[in-house]
């Protein structure tokens, strides 16, 4: 199913292909540097913009320079380790992001400000509709502050920029990027493009991604000790080995038309999206019972997004911004080489926002949002039945900067939302009405120090299948039942934000609690059916309390050149009127080195994570581990475009288990593994 491509051709073909590229560019002209760097402002945080150094909202952001070398793996696995912030390591090909110890629906994943309209959080089995490779940036926003998403934001917002629409003519009338890189791990590799061009007022972007990996190799056996002893058995260690079903083919396209004009733009793209990928870990009897059949999955979207903003003269609006997307989605599990199940997903969302001018240092803007959605489901695991989903929702972010006034700058910012959901099932029907706000106050008594408070009390609709799951769900090893007298869950949530900058040394901390009334949670029933342990979904309170800090320190800095060290640490604890919650991440501690010097960047990191033994029923605790990786990256110029890099990621091959994993104790992560690749930016 997978063709063999291995790690050497790849980068040789990489290197090649690059450098031919770079030197004919280079020769015909010199390359100019990007005019504009917005990175500091964070698009997602409110519609007018906020700088990531003065919001009270815990921010991270990927931007394209980092994107170029990053790892190819999908969404999850790439921002695993940021603060706050892990995965749910399902397989190569679906992870989710897991923010404070929330995953699934309490997890907005956006594509240009956008849901996605797939089914990736339906089920940790799911593969998520936008992969980092397609991205420019990647903005990851902690917290249920961010009231532009709604009740499904009430743990985080990801939003995936794939700049498929443009909002600006590039510089020159052209740019772009090259990518191209290879893993030994799993025999993998990904080559990917993107380009820009304008004729005029137009601007045509072309982009196109294909992923490559086989099984990857473990330093263990793939199942745990502790999951051995359970089942009764004598764990033996037999090394490593290979996960079986663990490969991942990818393929995905896209295009976009904008014009752009004085007053602003307004632009149409498509994308297509083509996936396969095994679940390791699964696999289901044949009727005989004499053998078991591999479960893969494939995964389709074709999607259509317009984006248009157009800038005001005068009044109290200075812009109007408009988006919908459109999106045609099929799920299909195999069983061997015979579909199972089919999930299928339909449906547009968009939203039209009202940007104030800023007036007496008050920013603001107000919105409507709105999504028509069916997702319907077909087989002997079709746990979920088909539902029509409608939402519809209007709120209002607010920022009011009062600059100095004698004892340091201050502000306040607030925002409110009342949004609706109807979920129209083929067993039920359900209507939701929420009203969620927030409140924050920020003070700068120096200039390096920042000081944020927020206060917000957010309302989430539960979803089709906490009301009306029932059947098998073999990704959570369960038989699901839903709970169709659910309520709205609701949290009220406190945050204390830090920032500093002073001279060589910078740091950004975050504390947060959450109280949940009517928290949903999927718990035992000590019943089983279909040869499974029945879960059903149940309300109670909740609460959620933790830290996440950074630190860095630039110890020496000569021009372009320098060394700079950073340590990060992240904590969550959650409990519930059940115990404790499953798959919350032990806490981690990180600290690297980097080193600039002339054209070589090199990077040294460490991370550990401790164990986790507050565990929920059917849940195993999950040992600590260390790992170790390595960078190092060589670009000939700062303007030249031109980048090759090796990186070295679990060095010292040490077995690692992802506690917020469904697979955790059936499939550890990827052993030690040598990446190369090559990137061009032109």
């Amino acid at each position: 199913m997978r063709a063999s491509f291995p790690l050497r051709t790849t980068l040789l073909a990489a290197t090649a292909t690059l450098a031919l590229t770079n030197t004919a560019r280079a020769q015909s002209q010199e390359v100019p540097s990007r005019a504009v760097d917005l990175g500091e402002i964070v698009v997602t945080a409110a519609p007018f913009g906020i700088s990531a150094d003065a919001t009270t909202i815990a921010v991270d952001v990927l931007d394209e320079e980092t994107l170029l070398s990053a790892p190819s793996q999908s969404l999850g696995d790439i921002l695993n380790g940021l603060p706050g912030v892990r995965s749910t390591s399902f397989s190569a090909g679906a992870s989710r992001p897991v923010i404070r110890g929330l995953s699934g629906p309490r997890v907005q994943v956006l594509t240009n400000g956008l849901g996605l309209i797939d089914a990736s959080s339906l089920s940790p089995d799911h593969q998520v509709a936008a992969d980092p490779g397609e991205a420019v940036r990647i903005e990851v926003l902690r917290g249920p502050q961010t009231l532009a998403f709604g009740g499904s934001a009430i743990g985080g917002v990801v939003n995936v920029i794939d700049g498929r629409v443009a909002e600006e003519a590039p510089v020159d009338g052209l740019d772009g990027r090259i990518t191209a890189q290879g893993s030994s791990v799993d025999d993998g590799y990904s080559v990917g493009a993107r380009l820009a061009a304008a004729a005029g007022p137009l601007v045509f972007t072309l982009d196109g991604l294909k992923r490559d990996s086989g099984d990857y190799d473990i330093p263990v056996p793939a199942e745990s000790r502790r999951q051995v002893l359970a089942e009764g058995e004598v764990f033996e260690d037999t090394g490593g080995t290979t996960v079986e079903n663990s490969f991942l083919e990818l393929e995905a396209y896209g295009a976009g038309l904008s014009y752009i004009g004085e007053r602003g733009f307004i632009g149409a793209s498509v994308k297509h999206t083509e996936t396969a990928y095994g679940v390791p870990g699964h696999a289901h009897e044949e009727d005989d019972g004499a053998e078991e059949e591999s479960v893969t999955i494939g995964l389709e979207q074709t999607r259509y997004d317009v984006r248009g903003e157009y800038r005001l003269d005068d009044g109290l609006f200075s812009r109007v911004r408009g988006a919908l997307g459109y999106a045609d989605y099929t799920h299909t599990e195999f069983e061997g080489g015979a579909v199972g199940t089919v999930f299928a997903s339909q449906g547009y969302e968009g939203r039209l926002e009202l940007i104030q001018r800023k007036a007496n240092g008050l920013d603001g803007a107000i919105g409507v949002q709105f999504l028509d959605r069916n997702l319907d489901a077909i087989g002997d695991e079709a746990y979920v039945p088909r539902t029509d989903v409608k939402e519809l929702a209007a709120y209002t972010l607010q920022r009011l900067d009062m600059g100095d006034q004698g004892f340091g700058e201050w502000g306040l910012e607030g925002g409110l939302r009342v949004d609706r959901r109807e979920l129209d099932s083929v067993v039920g029907r359900r209507d939701f009405s929420n009203v969620s706000g927030s409140v924050g106050a920020f003070w700068k008594p120096a200039g390096p120090l920042f000081l944020g408070l927020s206060i917000a009390r957010n309302g989430r609709a539960p979803t089709e299948a906490e009301l009306f799951a029932q059947g098998p769900h073999v990704a959570t090893r369960a038989f699901e039942v839903g709970n169709p007298d659910l309520t709205s869950e609701r949290v009220t949530s406190i945050e204390a934000t830090g920032h500093l900058e002073r001279g060589r040394f910078d740091a950004d901390l975050h504390l947060f609690h959450a109280d949940y009334d009517g928290f949903v949670d999927l718990i035992p029933t000590g019943a089983e059916e279909d040869g499974l342990p029945v879960f059903t979904y149940v309300q109670g309170d909740a609460t959620f309390h933790g830290l996440e800090a950074e630190v860095g320190y630039q110890a020496w800095e000569s021009g372009s050149d320098g060394l700079r060290f950073e340590a990060s640490y992240d904590t969550v604890r959650g409990t519930t009127d059940f115990g404790p919650p499953a798959r919350i991440p032990p806490w981690s501690v990180t600290g690297r080195a980097i080193l600039d010097l002339g054209p070589w960047t090199l990077k040294v990191q460490g991370r550990h994570v401790g164990e986790q033994d507050r565990v929920a029923g059917f849940e195993l605790p999950t040992d600590s581990y260390t790992t170790l990786d390595g960078y190092v990256g060589w670009s000939p110029a700062e303007d030249d475009g031109l980048l090759l890099y090796a990186e070295v990621r679990n060095a010292t091959d040490e077995e690692v288990r992802e506690h917020a994993s469904f697979l955790k104790d059936l499939t550890p992560q990827p052993g030690r593994n040598l990446r190369i690749g090559a990137a061009y930016r032109f």
